[in-house]
């Protein structure tokens, strides 16, 4: 658990709103709370990024820790659909590159900026983004458990 200053300050500069885990930010604001929480708060520890798909929006987080101290703290933000958009955070901590573009690969949020935007786990002929809810499972692609009638 993040100490309650460093919450404070982002909430104060930033207007973070806290949830379980961190906080929440304004998409705008998701790069300069990144950079300061590296550079004045010590979270200089990369962990992952990770999204989830919502009624109406894709909701992106950031995890960083302070090795000093052990605290971990994750940053979201909440993109609205159809086009998930927001900035990259690859320039602020170098971990982050490989994480969004499984983000993008698998949710469509693009990442602006982002130094190499290319598919990383889907086929590059691959359509769509499978941990959409509203990916179609019956695509050439999705999976499709076999019914009573068929043999395994």
């Amino acid at each position: 658990m993040p100490a309650a200053e460093v919450r404070e300050a982002l909430r104060l500069r930033f207007g973070a709103v806290d949830f379980a885990l961190g906080v929440e930010v304004p998409r705008e604001a998701l790069l300069e709370t990144l950079r300061a929480l590296r550079d004045l708060h010590g979270y200089r520890f990369y962990i992952c990024a990770s999204a989830t798909d919502r009624e109406g929006e894709v909701e992106v987080v950031h995890g960083v820790r302070n090795v000093d101290s052990g605290d971990s703290l994750w940053v979201k933000v909440r993109l609205a659909k159809p086009a998930p958009e927001v900035d990259s955070a690859a320039f602020v901590f170098a971990g982050a590159e490989w994480h969004e573009r499984e983000i993008l690969d698998l949710f469509g949020v693009k990442f602006r900026a982002h130094p190499d935007p290319r598919r990383i786990l889907m086929p590059d002929e691959y359509e769509g983004h499978p941990l959409l809810k509203a990916f179609p499972i019956d695509t050439p692609w999705g999976y499709r458990p076999p019914t009573s009638t068929e043999k395994p």
